[in-house]
């Protein structure tokens, strides 16, 4: 797609103007609702004696399976050889779980239809390999969050809207159960003296969890589930993510090893983005990555991936992202990838990035440029470290070149709003210009966000280094584009 901008090729011919915006608008986000209207919503006040009837009918017979689930379950775990589940083939389990579900059915003196059978046994199989009740939406791959209100919410969020779903736990105990099922595959634990926790999921989803007394109603679980596609730089312009003229700016800001920032909230899309960016990075450079909880899928050879670490149950072990980016300046790297820097560590990022790791990127929490840049002040203040807000600014101003703002609009859309270049210090101002903007233009009746993509009009501040490294875009990339 970019090759017209690759090196070598001064002579591009200009840029046609690429409105933005063009992704499908979601339905924009509702607040949850409370539990009196889910509730009334389950309740359906205005149904007819029949549809009463029949609703009653099927709430008793989901309590009778319920019930009768949770007797299997019993009997599977006094049945089944756990040790030898681990050795077992899905084919060898879900044969015995069938055979053992079946034997306790006919004892029971329990009459069920085949489909009935067959979702009892699949609840069962994810009841003993997987998470339970969680498990089918894990599988949905339409499915980006969980989140759980205690054992009776369960909500996900689809294509930028959270919605209640059906799913839920017999009790607390029940989803106690499944958490600590969770934490303690990696090593972990959660309880009234350690209420909180977080841990990754066998396919890399983020797992956080709080428990009682802290949380009052019930247990709440949050999973951020990871994709197993990584989305292309192709991916995001055709989703309207940003234009092709801006993926071909920050391909030359990437490849000739400018050190970026991706700021954004929560869910604002900065991992995909900083996913996105690093696949600018040339296949022969070292790679060294530093998360809290990995995420990142760079595709290149040569890439090293750390995974900070907690204290154990003791206090003792943890192993901070500090701890691993200091020992990643002695492994070599041509760049450092940090998932995200929230702490002391920022110190030793902006320090690589000044003492010959350019090209280095990270993500922070931060709702524009200029605010990113405040936030690296106050986590450098933080830090413990005393300097003079100058001396901090000047830190900044010389490690940083560039600022991505990601955010997620209302309508659930996700959209890059923002490029800004850092060109320096201006007495103790640090000094910065806006390249791209996304330009909101208003809404439609169904609060659908309209809007384009634009240029400021300002030409980059490393144009130069562009063309010296081979990447000379034309100036027509700088200029306002023109809506459709």
């Amino acid at each position: 797609m970019f090759s017209k901008y690759k090196k070598g090729d001064p002579g591009s011919p200009e840029l046609k103007s690429i409105p933005g915006g063009q992704e499908t608008a979601r339905t924009p986000s509702k607040p949850a609702p409370t539990q009196n209207a889910v509730e009334v919503k389950r309740r359906n006040v205005s149904r007819s004696p029949a549809q009463a009837q029949a609703a009653d009918k099927e709430r008793k017979r989901k309590e009778r399976l319920g019930e009768i689930k949770l007797e299997l379950h019993k009997r599977l775990l006094d049945n089944l050889n756990l040790s030898a589940l681990e050795s077992a083939s899905e084919n060898d389990l879900r044969s015995e779980i069938i055979a053992i579900s079946g034997e306790a059915l006919d004892e029971m003196g329990v009459v069920l239809n085949r489909e009935e059978r067959q979702t009892l046994n699949q609840d069962l199989y994810d009841e003993v390999t997987g998470l339970g009740p969680l498990e089918p939406l894990l599988k949905d791959d339409t499915v980006n969050d969980i989140l759980v209100n205690g054992p009776q919410q369960v909500f996900v969020e689809r294509a930028g809207k959270l919605e209640l779903t059906d799913t839920t736990f017999k009790d607390e105990r029940h989803l106690l159960r499944i958490i600590d099922k969770i934490v303690s595959a990696v090593g972990r634990r959660v309880d009234e003296s350690n209420p909180y926790v977080d841990a990754r999921l066998a396919d890399g989803s983020r797992f956080n969890a709080m428990v009682p007394p802290i949380a009052v109603d019930g247990s709440l679980v949050s999973i951020r589930k990871f994709k197993k596609e990584k989305l292309s730089v192709d991916d995001l312009v055709n989703f309207g993510a940003f234009t092709e003229e801006m993926a071909a700016y920050l391909q030359a800001a990437v490849a000739t090893r400018l050190n970026v920032i991706v700021s954004g909230g929560t869910g604002s899309g900065k991992t995909t983005t900083l996913n996105a960016l690093s696949s600018f990075i040339d296949n022969d450079e070292r790679i060294l990555t530093i998360e809290d909880t990995a995420e990142l899928q760079l595709q290149q050879t040569h890439v090293g991936r750390m995974e900070s670490r907690p204290p154990n149950v003791e206090g003792k072990g943890a192993v901070t992202q500090r701890d691993c980016l200091r020992n990643a300046l002695r492994m070599r790297p041509d760049r450092i990838i940090v998932g995200e820097t929230r702490g002391e560590e920022v110190i030793d990022m902006l320090q690589a990035m000044n003492t010959g790791h350019d090209g280095s990127m990270t993500t922070i929490h931060a709702n524009s440029a200029r605010d990113g840049v405040s936030r690296l002040e106050n986590m450098i203040a933080m830090a413990g470290i005393e300097m003079p807000i100058k001396a901090v600014r000047s830190q900044i101003s010389s490690a940083v070149n560039l600022i991505v703002q990601a955010s997620r609009l209302q309508d659930g859309s996700r959209r890059m709003v923002s490029i800004t270049e850092v060109t320096g210090m201006e007495g103790e101002v640090i000094s910065m210009q806006e390249v791209f903007r996304y330009q909101r233009v208003g809404l439609t009746p169904d609060n659908k966000i309209i809007g384009h993509f634009t240029a400021t009009g300002v030409r980059s501040h490393y144009s130069e280094r562009f063309r010296m490294w081979g990447y000379d875009l034309p100036a027509a990339i700088f200029e306002p584009f023109a809506a459709e």
